[in-house]
């Protein structure tokens, strides 16, 4: 069989950490190493990732610097210095499933296929519950997709008659370039194979509040752009979490509100009762489906009572990105990556 050549594109900023482990996963994969072209695009490090990946024979390494990097200006940068038909974009901090190349290979000899994804798993879903809560969302179910993430194989063909990734956006360029993709004629399937494993190395509550923000100021943004193109995807999510963070945060500062114009009695205890109908709408139905969260990720119940409390209060945060999406629209100031306090992923730090 004469296998297609395959770029393999790594993107980073200070990976020093990862990196190494990425590029020895490619180089060790059962895909033959002649037809793979390694190439490492760095957003801007201090640290010695570009070093570390100039030590590997037969790595291209592009070094961009820009005052505000995001993941799709690096994606962008590394499939377009490529010639191969076929793209596999990996995040440095992953390690590529040695079969997964060859799976998804065959899998792409349907033309309609513009691209293939498999299942990304965390190495150490045991160590923090927010790497077992990343653990459990980074896949779907097996077979056709609406959307892929970091890590894909793409066809050329696709890229070049969709441009690529939006450079503009800090959160949801994946999932955004997916809809394009699906636009332009493209189906997009999950296989049921392993793909990659990541090291989401999240330890703290600040991180994870962090990631909340910008997976809602993704969905904002992702939103805005499909709305423009007709298109329902992500409607529902962003409703669901305006109304539910909205029902708390709202009747949270209308309790305040009320209280602080020193009312009567009675007044006093409906404004005091407020944030309790809030909380309601925003922990439920999520802590009324332990059975689905059971059976659907196959969790034992305490693991589904953990999931289903993840899933109510995230949308807090993920408002408050919402929210900030909306305030960069209005004052021309959006979302930008600090490249100095940037790690590894793109998703660390922003202003």
């Amino acid at each position: 069989m004469n296998l297609p050549d395959i770029d393999c594109i790594l993107i980073g900023v200070n990976s020093a950490k990862t990196l190494g482990r990425c590029i020895d996963s490619i180089q060790k994969c059962d895909y033959p190493l002649e037809k793979l072209h390694i190439c490492y695009v760095d957003g801007g490090s201090t640290d010695s990732s570009i070093e570390i990946a100039r030590r590997y024979g037969g790595v291209a390494v592009v070094a961009l610097n820009p005052e505000y990097p995001t993941p799709g200006m690096q994606r962008n940068a590394g499939w377009r210095n490529g010639r191969a038909p076929l793209v596999q974009f990996l995040d440095s901090d992953t390690v590529l499933d040695a079969a997964w190349l060859s799976k998804a290979v065959a899998a792409m000899a349907d033309q309609k296929l513009g691209a293939s994804l498999g299942m990304r798993n965390e190495m150490h879903p045991e160590s923090t519950v927010y790497n077992w809560i990343g653990n459990i969302e980074w896949n779907g179910p097996a077979g056709p997709s609406e959307c892929f993430g970091g890590d894909v194989l793409v066809r050329r063909s696709a890229l070049e008659k969709t441009g690529g990734y939006n450079e503009t956006l800090v959160g949801g360029e994946d999932p955004e370039l997916s809809r394009r993709i699906i636009r332009a004629g493209w189906n997009i399937v999950r296989l049921d194979a392993p793909m990659t494993m990541h090291d989401l190395a999240m330890t703290t509550v600040k991180q994870y509040l962090r990631r909340a923000f910008r997976s809602g100021y993704g969905y904002a943004a992702v939103r805005a752009l499909e709305a423009r193109a007709g298109s329902q995807f992500w409607r529902f999510d962003l409703i669901k979490i305006v109304v539910k963070g909205g029902a708390f945060l709202g009747s949270l500062l209308l309790s305040l509100l009320l209280l602080g114009l020193a009312p009567s009695a009675g007044v006093r205890i409906f404004a005091a009762l407020l944030p309790l109908a809030g909380l309601t709408v925003m922990l439920t139905p999520r802590l009324l489906k332990v059975g689905k969260f059971m059976s659907g990720n196959n969790l034992n119940k305490a693991e589904a009572k953990r999931y289903a409390w993840h899933c109510s209060i995230v949308v807090l945060p993920q408002l408050f990105g919402i929210l900030r999406f909306q305030l960069g629209r209005l004052s021309g100031k959006p979302l930008r990556n600090k490249r100095r306090n940037l790690k590894t992923d793109l998703s660390t730090s922003a202003n």
